[in-house]
């Protein structure tokens, strides 16, 4: 889910800073170390804006830098366990497809497509139901539900999403329209 946050974090500002506007400099330096980044709390954050520093920089012997504490307005990217999410499938893999959900990618296992036996085609870059004969290939859009987070250990910038897309109303963008017309149809 996209969410506009404040946030809060101690910036260290190099010496070749120090003579500068130091508005624009704390500006430069929360972007450097925020935007781009996954933070716990917040999520991917994608933009940060209106930085403004939190009383005096703090000075540590043998180092260089001052340590500001700042607060900002940031737009972050935070996926949320059972939500509902759209995506464009950017690789297939033997074991899965791989999709762009905001500005991350999550994976969307074999198992968890549709609810049919599937082949993988690797030369075509298509996963097909064998029975269904539905396909899911590069570029196509669909609807899925997040059912796993994970954030790394070793490198907190990982975060693993797992969705699925065998509940109603997930799939493939045009499988669910089909089956939106197949259930109008007998309803009349």
């Amino acid at each position: 889910m996209y969410q506009l946050t404040k946030m809060e974090g101690i910036i260290a500002i190099p010496p070749e800073y120090l003579s500068k506007n130091l508005k624009e400099d704390l500006s430069k330096l929360v972007r450097e170390r925020y935007e781009d980044h996954l933070d716990k709390e917040h999520g991917f954050v994608l933009l940060t804006w209106d930085v403004k520093p939190i009383g005096s920089g703090i000075i540590v012997h043998g180092n260089p830098s001052i340590y500001q504490k700042v607060n900002f307005d940031a737009l972050s990217f935070k996926p949320v366990l059972h939500e509902v999410v759209d995506g464009i499938v950017c690789k297939v893999a033997e074991f899965g497809a791989f999709c762009h959900v905001g500005p991350l990618d999550a994976l969307v296992h074999v198992s968890q497509i549709m609810d049919d036996y599937v082949d993988v085609n690797m030369v075509n870059s298509r996963i097909i139901g064998k029975e269904s004969k539905k396909a899911l290939a590069l570029g196509d859009t669909l609807r899925a539900r997040i059912v796993a987070l994970s954030v790394s250990e070793l490198n907190p910038d990982e975060l693993k999403i797992g969705l699925t897309m065998r509940q109603p109303g997930l799939g493939k963008h045009e499988w669910i329209k089909e089956e939106r017309k197949k259930k109008e149809k007998e309803a009349k």
